[in-house]
């Protein structure tokens, strides 16, 4: 058989040469995997979409506990509101709740704070998308943020197993804090280990891999303002986050 394939190849190109017939076209190398939200290069497994899924309902009702604030309310500029080093976190009581249907993009996120400043609530109002990869405002099994092509660079990238984007109003002592500020909610791998710290940008990376532990989740919320201060990190002249290290799916 492999001497019939070099004949046919030796045919082939003295048939080129002589009678100037075309020569057969070299099999295309197949084009490598694009980054997005859905694929990710170098991967050595793969798993259905929810929506390839018979069953899926595309609800997800989830608590978050055991909440952290980085920093405080009331930071004098410049702050930083990432705390990727653990130094400026606070253990807060209270809940966040989420509760929505990812297929129809509607649903609720709320949290209930009590902080030294007083009760603190963050209500989602308004379900919206600010970027494709956000399908809707409501998202389930994505990649985002780091090198995912979807999100910022804030956080490393991990699978969000569900995740929403909006408008909404904070409220301290039942008194508006702040109303129609952008409000973000993830659900991830383990973006901090176990004493909350998180190793991010991580030295001496050895490969695409989010640096998340995946032994881990946590429920990352914030609202932030729409105008910008580049003293601060994340650059907002707002920026108020939290995270839960307790998730619990009902």
């Amino acid at each position: 058989m492999e001497k019939m394939k070099i004949a046919a190849s030796f045919a082939a190109v003295l048939c080129a040469a002589a009678l100037g017939c075309a020569a057969p076209e070299p099999e295309a190398a197949s084009a490598p995997a694009e980054r997005g939200p859905r694929t990710q290069p170098g991967t050595e497994m793969g798993f259905y979409a929810p929506a390839q899924h018979d069953l899926y309902d595309g609800k997800f009702i989830i608590s978050g506990a055991r909440i952290y604030q980085v920093g405080t309310l009331n930071d004098e500029s410049p702050w930083d509101h990432m705390g990727n080093d653990g130094s400026t976190l606070r253990p807060v009581e209270g809940t966040a709740e989420i509760d929505v249907d990812e297929i129809n993009n509607t649903g609720s996120f709320r949290a209930e704070l009590k902080l030294p400043e007083g009760d603190y609530v963050i209500d989602l109002k308004e379900i919206k998308e600010f970027s494709p990869c956000q399908d809707g405002g409501i998202a389930a099994f994505l990649f985002e943020h780091g090198d995912s092509g979807c999100g910022d660079a804030n956080w490393p990238k991990s699978i969000l197993y569900v995740a929403g984007w909006g408008l909404g109003s904070a409220t301290l002592n039942g008194e508006t804090l702040y109303d129609n500020y952008e409000i973000h909610f993830m659900v991830t791998q383990g973006m901090r280990n176990r004493d909350l710290v998180a190793n991010y940008p991580p030295a001496g990376k050895s490969g695409d891999a989010g640096a998340v532990n995946p032994a881990l989740q946590q429920l990352d919320f914030y609202i932030r303002s729409p105008e910008t201060n580049d003293a601060n990190h994340p650059n907002r002249e707002v920026f108020d986050h939290f995270f839960a290290m307790e998730v619990t799916w009902k």
